[in-house]
């Protein structure tokens, strides 16, 4: 059982002599060795932490980039919670001196790239925690130093592509979890290097075929979750896994399996195939060992068509779980019960004539590489990073995935660029003075998935620039001289999903700006000059799933702009000089909004509704360093995870009563304090003594008298608490 705050204190008190001091703004507790820093107003990690700390709890802060070394004064540190921290970037090095560690939680962050030395020193951690992040590519070698590793939870990040061998050096990890994200780019060898896994989960992922090659590695895995992608046919020895028990492809697009499909995964004992498209199944030879198959959810043709596999269900024992959405006359029936002369044909029930894909191999490329740059075979790599070049190279390997051309002086993009990359998925521009991408200069790029322009000299785009490269998802114009969005650039891009074109010099959103850009999920605008969105700015990108408009010029909740973002999670207006919000600015994303970033903007008046709508589904809400003295009724944000009123100058008088109980009963580090009245400046709002003058004081209210030393019953329950991801607090993961 968690200490309450008081408790924490107290034990901090007791810890005897010479104990070292403990720093502000956190909790320690030296009976245990735990140190709480939760959702303060920390930008850089303290170092005057106690040497002997264990558990480390850092959630809730603001710190950007972890820097090398960061941690080695508490060397002895076993677990490590850096949640919702804002963390962008993880320099190499930044764990170093963490020999002990064996769990580290770096959920709700906004880290893009894994580095090869990022992950150095931890040569003991068991669980490392990285979902809800944007990690769009890792580098080969980013896991090469946790040869401990037992569990590693990559899920809701962005990643479309893995590249072989990306997992090398996890020896002993027992289950992979990329759920969540775009995956439909998978390296045969991806997964070569994981021989103890027993569970991968690759659910709700953009896979339209079985990565068969890459499965197949996979001799020791146990469970496969591959439900919820666009598969619609499961072809001939499709899955070669000699220890498969558990398959999961439901809610995908099943349209067909052939009779032979799971021949090769000889331990398969249950099948889930609910919510597809099928009208049947075949008998499904070699699959000696099933012992259930699930299809609910399709739309069964219980007709003569399915004899032969009804007849294969009694002969081999194999429970199948399912009903008949037709013909009319058997319409429900459960396939248990049905006997073979119902199943009938007529004319009226012709049968299903399902296409199914043919799978052409590419041939191998050519094992040359340009003078003076790298090319790894074993990776399909290419660099010529900072070579001082002024011409793009060619002449790489044909099977290269990734090329690196990063700090050379090429200065413009010229037309068919990249000759015979067809396989090209991943191309790094990034510092090369480039003022122009040329019409056709992606031509050929088919399987680009992938763009990196960072730090470049672009201030425009012709649509024509990316001709040929229908497969771009990941687009990164980061730091170049856009004044305003490259309209009309984005309509050969279908399946764009991830735009980021930060510090920027952008003024304004128009209509029209994103047109083409249907499938945008991520947009990133942080640090432009935004001062005006227009009402249909956004409205293309209606699957919008993350909005950062962070450090620009707006004076208002652009409201009009939101209407249609039926899929928006997360919005951040952090740093825009916003003084008021007026009532029901949030209405258009109530029912889908999870995380609402309004620090640092110098909010001086929120108004009594202003947050109309919203509450029940809210997990974090940042309202730091603010001017308001008062905010309206929350008592409705029951999901809270995160709230931040550190610096926010409350008037501690009896209208902030009602805010004053609610926090009281939260089981969170909220930072407020009052700034107002001249009794009360500086002491935490649940501390301060002029609300005992209110009327009703202490009536039904726990704790008064102590108000750090809240009661069980004001506090939520653990149990909903525990009930979240394990991807909270410092308990392990569980299946």
């Amino acid at each position: 059982m968690r200490l309450s705050w008081g408790l924490l204190l107290l034990a901090a008190a007791l810890g005897g002599a010479g104990a070292a001091r403990c720093p502000a703004p956190c909790v320690c507790d030296n009976l245990r060795a735990h140190v709480l820093c939760l959702n303060g107003s920390l930008v850089a990690i303290p170092d005057t932490i106690p040497e002997l700390t264990k558990k480390l709890d850092l959630r809730g802060n603001s710190f950007s980039v972890i820097p090398a070394g960061a941690f080695l004064a508490t060397p002895y540190l076993t677990h490590l919670d850096l949640q919702h921290c804002k963390v962008e970037r993880l320099e190499e090095g930044a764990f170093r001196g963490l020999g002990r560690l064996v769990y580290l939680n770096l959920a709700s962050n906004s880290i893009a790239l894994l580095y090869q030395e990022s992950l150095d020193g931890l040569s003991s951690l068991q669980q490392l925690i990285l979902e809800g992040n944007r990690i769009e590519e890792i580098q080969p070698g980013a896991f090469g130093h946790l040869g401990s590793l037992t569990v590693l939870d990559l899920r809701a990040n962005a990643l479309v592509y893995l590249p072989d061998m990306v997992f090398q050096g996890l020896q002993v990890l027992r289950w992979l979890r990329l759920s969540h994200n775009a995956l439909h780019v998978l390296g045969s060898e991806a997964f070569a290097a994981l021989p103890a896994l027993r569970r991968l989960s690759l659910d709700h992922n953009e896979l339209q075929a079985l990565p068969g090659e890459a499965l197949a590695r996979l001799e020791g895995a146990t469970r496969l979750d591959l439900g919820h992608n666009p598969i619609t046919y499961v072809a001939e020895e499709a899955l070669a896994m000699a220890s498969l028990r558990h398959l999961f492809l439901d809610h995908a697009s099943l349209q067909d399996v052939a009779p032979d499909a799971f021949a090769r995964s000889p331990q398969l004992r249950v099948l889930d195939l609910r919510e597809n498209q099928l009208q049947g199944l075949p008998p499904l030879a070699g699959a000696g060992g099933l012992a259930r198959v699930s299809l609910h959810g399709n739309p069964l043709l219980c007709s003569c068509l399915l004899r032969p596999f009804h007849k294969w269900l009694a002969r081999a024992r194999v429970q199948a779980e399912g009903a008949c959405a037709a013909p009319p006359a058997l319409r429900g029936r459960p396939l248990d019960s049905l006997k073979p002369p119902e199943m009938r044909c007529s004319r009226l029930w012709p049968p299903p004539s399902p296409s199914r894909p043919s799978e052409q191999p590419r041939a191998a490329g050519s094992r040359r590489c340009p003078q003076g740059c790298v090319c790894s075979p074993d990776f399909h790599h290419g660099s010529c990073e900072n070579r001082n070049l002024q011409e793009i190279p060619r002449d790489f390997p044909g099977d290269t995935r990734l090329l690196d051309l990063r700090r050379n002086t090429f200065r413009t993009v010229p037309p068919d660029a990249f000759p015979g990359l067809e396989e090209l998925v991943s191309l790094h521009l990034q510092s090369c003075s480039i003022r122009a991408l040329q019409p056709g200069a992606l031509r050929g790029l088919e399987s680009l998935v992938y763009l990196y322009l960072t730090n470049n000299h672009l201030s425009t785009l012709a649509a024509a620039a990316f001709e040929g490269a229908p497969q771009l998802a990941y687009l990164d114009l980061d730091r170049n001289a856009f004044t305003r969005m490259p309209a009309g650039a984005f309509q050969l891009l279908p399946n764009l999903i991830s735009l980021h074109l930060q510090h920027n010099a952008i003024g304004e959103l128009a209509e029209g700006d994103l047109a083409g850009a249907r499938g945008l999920r991520w947009l990133y605008l942080t640090g432009n000059a935004i001062r005006h969105i227009a009402p249909a700015a956004l409205a293309p990108a209606k699957m919008l799933e993350k909005l950062q408009l962070e450090g620009n010029h707006l004076v208002e909740v652009p409201t009009a702009a939101l209407r249609g973002l039926s899929a928006l999670s997360e919005l951040k207006l952090s740093r825009n000089p916003i003084k008021r919000m007026g009532d029901g600015v949030f209405l258009p994303v109530a029912s889908s909004l999870l995380h609402l970033y309004l620090d640092n903007m110098g909010l001086e008046q929120i108004s009594p509704h202003a947050f109309a709508g919203l509450g029940p589904k809210i997990r974090s809400l940042y309202l730091e360093r603010n001017k308001m003295s008062n905010i309206p009724d929350m008592s409705n944000f029951t999901s809270l995870e995160i709230l931040n009123l550190q610096d926010v100058p409350f008037h501690c008088d009896c209208q902030l009563l009602p805010l004053r109980r609610w926090i009281n009963k939260l089981n969170l580090r909220v930072g407020a304090t009052c700034g107002s009245p001249a009794e009360a400046q500086g002491l935490k709002v649940k501390l301060s003594t002029t609300f005992q003058t209110c009327p009703g004081w202490g009536r039904g209210e726990a704790g008064e008298a102590n108000p750090e030393k809240t009661t069980a019953a004001s506090k939520p329950s653990k149990k909903k608490r525990s009930g979240k991801s394990p991807a909270r607090g410092f308990n392990k993961s569980r299946a």
